[in-house]
Order: structure tokens, then C-alpha cells, then sequence
């Protein structure tokens, strides 16, 4: 933990101080931020105040007395509840402005961890609580140049294993041995491990209507077997199997034959435009110094998809953070499912994947990542799927 840059970052925002409180390990994010063991024992409250300047403040439950040690600052303990509600109140001192992991309103949901009664607590002393999205996404989840190799790396070896699942389809059409959705599935899994990649899960593979879930999950009993004439929508994500390994996450879609239907034609030409849009936009304002957030960059692809007739049919933001979970804790692109205010700056990674979904006909999406550099320019981390893939 950097103190002296944590505490500028507080008193750039005009804020008064940071709280951290955890119970049971439930804040991961400010266990990682303090660097203290997600999986060490738990079983008291704890809580952690950094002042916009001077020393840290501490308490423990005496229970666990040693939990903090490793953090500068001055230690308070408490047994009781009464004796927790005197201290805390010292601690945080005259009533001032002050950040925890809570989001008004709960729109940033990655960010919304402390309790609500923990909130009405630290209220009920005179303090103002704001969110720390901003300080989460500075001291979680941003990433430097170093720690970004491992999504390039990672980048390059699914893209390679996407073209064999391809390929795996096409030998299948060939012999008319067709695979079905689970088995492509389980083939990207085992290349996944052959590679030394890990994920969360195993990859969305669908075609046709099933996609139109967006979290469509193939298993033995609802796969089809991929034939000519089918659309096909493969969404895969993995990491390399190494610590502090951070993700790639992509999207692409693709026609079982010579000729797609043209509705389907329509779709992932759409899609493809408004993610398009999206970082034409982003790159046009970095370029030009100016600040973007993420609801900003999904109001612009969204507008795409809107003003071409499909608005209805997009059902999800159009992008997340991306960090050592697939869905990282950093600004997401999205002005639909939550009013994401978070600026976009160096050391950002996200997904754009702006999709459209017609239930019982077809879903289509374009995924690819975006990373932030250190010279505040947007690049774009991997292959760009211009248009449809045709297994012939």
C-alpha cells in the first residue's frame, strides 16, 4: 500500500478520508488494496481509516488484536458493540466527507460492498459518505504496461485456439460427423488447459436462437449439433495460469456455409458499426485531451444499434472492466444497466460488445478489448472481426 499517493488521491477528490470496514472477508476489494490475506481468518469486524493527511487509524476486535498490524497507523481496540460505536466515533473524528465501498443508489454494484447499517452507522456520527469508485478503479484496477503483457500474451494464444474451434467445426461439416455446441465447448476447454490458461468458465457456444440468451450455457442435454445453414456465436475469456495473470475476453460470430441469411448479414454488420463507433469515439476525444467516461462510449454505440432499429433488442451494457476476474472493478462502458461516471484513462482495460438479441431467431455480438495506454491513446488488444466468418 503507497499511503502518500493513496492520500493525494484523496485530496484530489476533496475528500476528507477512506474507509475501509470489513466482516467474514466480504470486501475483497479493500483487501487487496491494504494487501491483506483474503482467505486468513475473519471472524470480528475491522476498520481502517486513511485521512486525507496524517496518520492512518486502525481497530480491531481484540479477539483478532493482530488483524491490522501490518498497516501503518495508530490502533484502536473494541469488545463490545458500545465500545466499537465510541471508538469508531473517535476514530473518524469531526463530521467530514468520506469514501467506503458503497454506490448511491447501488449503480455501480462492483463498488456497493459495505453494508447499508454500517452506513447508517458511520451517518449517525455526522460524516458524509460518498463513493470510492474512483479510488477503487485507481488503486485496483488499473493496469501498467508490466502487468498488461499477460492479457497480450493470453490475447494470442485464444485467438489461435478460437480459429481451431472453427476449424474443429469445419472438419466436423466436412465428414458430416457433425459436434455439437457442448462438444466445441469442452474442445475450446481442453486447449484452454493444453495452453496453460484458466478461466472462470467454459465458453458461450450457440447457434442460432440459442445465443439470443446472452448467457446461453451449452450442456450434453440442450447442445444441437452445428449443421450447415447454421449461425454461430462463440464468446470465450481465460488468463494464463499464473499469478496476478490478467484476462482476454472475446467475441466472434460465424456461418456454417457460403451464403448467411441476410437478416443475419444485417445484424453483425450493425453491431460491428456501433463497436466501431464506440472506439472511434474514445480515441477522437483522447486524442484531442479531453475526458471520456464509460457511459459516454456506450451511449454512442448504443445510438448505432438504436437509430438502425434494433434499440430494443440490445439488452445489456455495451462493455466491463477487465482485471485478473473477467469482469474487473474499473470503469464499464455502460449508460443502460447502471450510469457508469467513472472516467477512462490510462490503465483501463475493457470489453466493447455491443450485441442484438431476437429471442427464438438469432443472437449476435462483436466483442473485442481496449486498453488505455500510458500515453492516454486507446489500442486495441487483439484481432478485429470485420465480418462474418464462413465455414465453408
Amino acid at each position: 500500500m503507497d499511503l502518500q499517493k493513496i492520500q493525494t488521491a484523496i485530496k484530489s477528490l476533496g475528500l476528507d478520508g477512506w474507509l475501509f470496514f470489513d466482516f467474514h472477508n466480504r470486501d475483497h476489494l479493500g483487501l487487496k488494496i491494504l494487501g491483506i490475506d483474503q482467505k486468513a481468518m475473519a471472524t470480528r469486524r475491522w476498520y481502517y481509516f486513511i485521512p486525507a493527511s496524517g496518520e492512518p487509524l486502525k481497530l480491531a476486535h481484540r479477539v483478532e488484536p493482530t488483524k491490522l498490524d501490518h498497516l501503518p497507523g495508530k490502533k484502536f481496540s473494541y469488545s463490545s458493540w458500545r465500545e466499537l460505536h465510541t471508538n469508531l466515533k473517535e476514530l473518524l473524528g469531526k463530521p467530514s466527507k468520506i469514501a467506503i465501498q458503497y454506490s448511491p443508489l447501488n449503480a455501480i454494484p462492483y463498488i456497493s460492498i459495505v453494508d447499508g447499517g454500517t452506513v447508517e452507522l458511520v451517518k449517525s456520527f455526522g460524516h458524509e459518505i460518498v463513493s470510492s469508485a474512483d479510488l477503487v478503479q485507481q488503486f485496483e484496477a488499473l493496469l501498467d504496461e508490466k502487468a498488461v503483457k499477460s492479457h497480450f500474451k493470453a490475447g494470442k494464444l485464444i485467438d489461435e485456439i478460437l480459429d481451431e474451434a472453427f476449424n474443429e467445426v469445419r472438419k466436423s461439416v466436412r465428414t458430416k460427423k457433425y459436434k455439437t455446441e457442448y462438444e466445441i465447448q469442452q474442445f475450446i476447454g481442453k486447449r484452454f488447459k493444453a495452453n496453460h490458461l484458466v478461466t472462470d468458465d467454459l465458453p458461450i457456444v450457440g447457434t442460432n436462437d440459442h445465443p439470443a440468451n446472452p448467457h446461453f450455457a451449452p450442456t450434453p442435454k440442450n447442445a444441437r449439433k452445428i449443421k450447415p445453414g447454421d449461425m454461430l456465436l462463440i464468446d470465450l475469456w481465460a488468463k494464463l495460469d499464473k499469478p496476478g495473470s490478467i484476462y482476454y475476453d472475446i467475441t466472434w460470430c460465424a456461418f456454417v456455409g457460403d451464403d448467411p441469411p441476410e437478416d443475419y448479414v444485417k445484424a453483425f454488420g450493425i453491431v460491428r458499426d456501433a463497436r466501431r463507433a464506440g472506439f472511434k469515439f474514445l480515441n477522437e476525444r483522447l486524442s484531442a485531451g479531453k475526458q471520456v467516461a464509460g457511459w459516454e462510449v456506450d451511449d454512442v454505440c448504443r445510438n448505432v444499434v438504436r437509430e438502425s432499429g434494433y434499440g430494443d433488442y440490445f439488452t445489456h451494457r455495451t462493455g466491463h472492466s477487465i482485471g485478473e476476474e473477467v469482469h474487473g472493478n474499473g470503469a464499464n462502458i455502460d449508460n443502460f444497466e447502471t450510469q457508469d461516471t467513472r472516467l477512462l484513462v490510462p490503465g483501463c482495460l475493457f470489453s466493447l460488445e455491443p450485441g442484438i438479441y431476437l429471442e427464438g431467431k438469432m443472437g449476435v455480438r462483436s466483442e473485442l478489448n481496449v486498453y488505455i495506454d500510458s500515453s492516454n491513446k486507446a489500442r486495441v488488444t487483439g484481432r478485429e472481426q470485420d465480418e462474418l466468418v464462413l465455414i465453408q
